[in-house]
């Protein structure tokens, strides 16, 4: 009887034959893990690279350059200063008055654009006539580049060009678009929430598509008008494209540099000169480089700070944990 058992189940392993055979295995999988982890790296080095030489390198520099102070032209090296480069820059007027512009203009600017783009997403997913030709028409002006759309807009603009000539063709006044500081700063926001209203729409009409269907049809059975229905339904799904959506659209905003560039260069009378464009002023027109770079380093902190209390406002609620 115990020579058929042995036979039929074959024979038994001993304690150590065990945990050998436990170690090979063990083995097997570490090198599976480390050939994905290889594979894995392989992959993401491009990424990882250009990251690290694009963004992290640049910034460590520019936060290493800000505690230096030298003379403006790099005629003599640099001495370490500590703080003094934002000691001299917030007790300028006219710097603390280019923060504030650059803070109200952002706080106008990324809410205006988003409510726009979602205005326009939920438009063109509704049953209209060709919603795909609508779709391509308002993301057109996203694919030209943006210093196309700065000079076609630049001549648009103009005292005598075409939109003033259309405003006095109705019985209006000609309008100093660009060279009023009263004008050209809601002029620039024209400018960019054309370019960028289309762009940031194909991205909340993903979120949109992907909302069950099976919620609408409950809130139509429950009598939900749109407006409810949007609100109580629409809005708190879209949370995820829409954070994307604003957080993208903040960083955008904050480094606008372009069209206040080539429009109006910072005028007039300073009236667009935000903290990119001073930022470039300061380190290329005036040779500053070190007190320019404590301008970006400013303009990094006040991005972040505006990214994080979008990240707070449009937080998902999660579920509390059980405690059994």
């Amino acid at each position: 009887m115990t020579a058929l058992t042995r036979s039929t189940t074959g024979p038994t392993r001993t304690p150590a034959q065990r945990r050998g055979a436990g170690g090979a295995g063990q083995h097997k999988r570490s090198r599976r893990r480390a050939k994905e982890l290889a594979w894995v790296v392989v992959f993401l080095a491009p990424a990882l690279v250009t990251i690290i030489t694009l963004r992290i390198a640049p910034t460590v520099s520019a936060a290493m350059d800000s505690l230096y102070r030298g003379f403006p032209g790099g005629v003599q090296p640099a001495d370490f200063s500590g703080l003094t480069n934002y000691a001299t820059l917030f007790s300028n007027d006219m710097f603390r008055d280019t923060v504030v512009r650059t803070l109200v203009f952002n706080v106008i600017i990324n809410p205006l654009q988003v409510a726009l783009a979602l205005a326009v997403a939920v438009l063109v997913t509704r049953r209209i006539a060709a919603p795909a030709l609508w779709r391509t028409l308002i993301f057109i002006p996203a694919t030209v580049p943006v210093v196309g759309s700065s000079i076609v807009w630049g001549i648009g603009l103009r005292p005598n060009g075409p939109i003033n000539a259309i405003i006095e063709a109705l019985g209006g006044n000609r309008q100093p678009f660009l060279t009023s500081p009263a004008q050209a700063m809601a002029s620039i926001m024209v400018v960019i929430s054309w370019i960028g209203i289309g762009y940031w729409m194909l991205f909340l009409i993903s979120g949109l598509q992907a909302i069950p269907e099976e919620y609408m049809e409950a809130a139509k059975l429950d009598r939900a008008g749109p407006i409810r229905t949007f609100f109580s339904i629409t809005l708190p799904l879209l949370k995820r494209p829409l954070l994307f959506v604003l957080v993208a659209c903040t960083v955008a905003n904050f480094v606008l540099f372009v069209p206040i560039q080539m429009l109006t260069n910072g005028g007039p009378e300073n009236s667009t000169t935000m903290l990119m464009f001073n930022a470039y002023r300061t380190t290329f027109t005036y040779s500053s480089k070190n007190l320019g770079a404590a301008e970006v380093m400013i303009l990094t902190v006040l991005m972040l700070v505006f990214v994080a209390l979008q990240f707070q406002l449009l937080r998902e609620d999660r579920p509390a944990r059980s405690t059994r």
